[in-house]
């Protein structure tokens, strides 16, 4: 009987043992949900603030939308706070920016021609909020710069040869572009700053043409400087020939007796100073010289 009530005091010892740590473990629990309860609150908390802040970088404004409506003041580069669950920002680029088009231009014999072109603008920041309620978000691109362009720019090819597109005349075509272009579109707000014809690819057989037609000018100029540079090769020669001329008409008129006579002696004064051997033929005006060594060397 002791026996049997000691056995039974020492299994509820044990099970108040199991339910001490079960107490204990239940605590812990709590404990720990507590704690994940603050981490999730503070976690909501970081999440709520960093969505309810934006960054407008450098090169752009923000515009801020609330239920729809746009307001009028626009956000300058740095960091701007909103409640993310009533109100938007939408950001545009003031910066300058270059849109590549690829267009088939029509010459004026009506010719396709292919080219590569770039339009540079900026938008004018104080007009951002209005060209966001105009044209009803940031497509402004398609909407209005490109359809102005491919409006204008054939308009403008086609007054032009296709030739035309691979001289001075290139930049006619961009200035006429621009001009048309800054007229349509700056009072709405964008800034065109050039416009840029920077590739051409004409059809093959026109560009052979315009080819053997550059090199048969080219010919002909060459042609031409060969023409010129002869004549003035003529004209020295025969500037030449008259001096000759006139210098040998002058010697003549001057070389009356006297003088041949003079020359004459002048001549017997050199052959008597000549330590060489000579026969002198002579009528006592003009001498006629016989070398014997030259004579006997025969």
């Amino acid at each position: 009987m002791f026996n049997k009530i000691c056995t039974n005091s020492e299994v509820d010892k044990k099970n108040l043992i199991i339910l001490s740590g079960f107490r204990f473990f239940e605590e812990d629990c709590i404990r720990v949900k507590i704690k994940m309860k603050k981490f999730n609150l503070f976690f909501i908390l970081i999440a709520l603030s960093i969505s309810s802040c934006t960054v407008v970088t450098q090169g752009e404004v923000g515009v801020k939308r609330t239920y729809g409506t746009l307001h009028k003041s626009i956000l300058n580069p740095g960091l701007h706070s909103f409640n993310p669950f009533t109100t938007a920002i939408i950001k545009l680029p003031i910066r300058t920016v270059n849109l590549e088009i690829s267009l088939d231009l029509p010459s004026k014999e009506g010719i396709l021609v292919s080219t590569q072109m770039s339009i540079l603008y900026h938008i004018v920041g104080d007009s951002v909020p209005g060209i966001i309620s105009k044209i009803g978000g940031t497509n402004y691109e398609e909407v209005v710069i490109l359809s102005v362009f491919k409006s204008v720019a054939p308009n403008v090819s086609s007054r032009f040869m296709a030739k035309d597109m691979h001289t001075t005349e290139r930049s006619n075509i961009e200035n006429e572009v621009y001009s048309r272009m800054k007229d349509m579109l700056e009072p709405r707000g964008f800034i065109v700053e050039a416009i840029l014809l920077k590739s051409i690819r004409l059809p093959a057989g026109l560009s052979r043409s315009i080819e053997e037609k550059l090199e048969a000018e080219q010919e002909a100029q060459r042609m031409e400087f060969v023409l010129t540079k002869e004549k003035k090769e003529a004209e020295r020669k025969r500037i030449e020939a008259a001096g000759i001329r006139d210098a040998q008409q002058t010697i003549t008129q001057g070389l009356n007796p006297l003088v041949i006579e003079w020359k004459s002696i002048e001549a017997f004064k050199d052959i008597a100073s000549s330590p060489n051997q000579k026969y002198i033929i002579t009528d006592g005006k003009t001498p006629f010289l016989i070398n014997p060594a030259s004579k006997s060397n025969k």
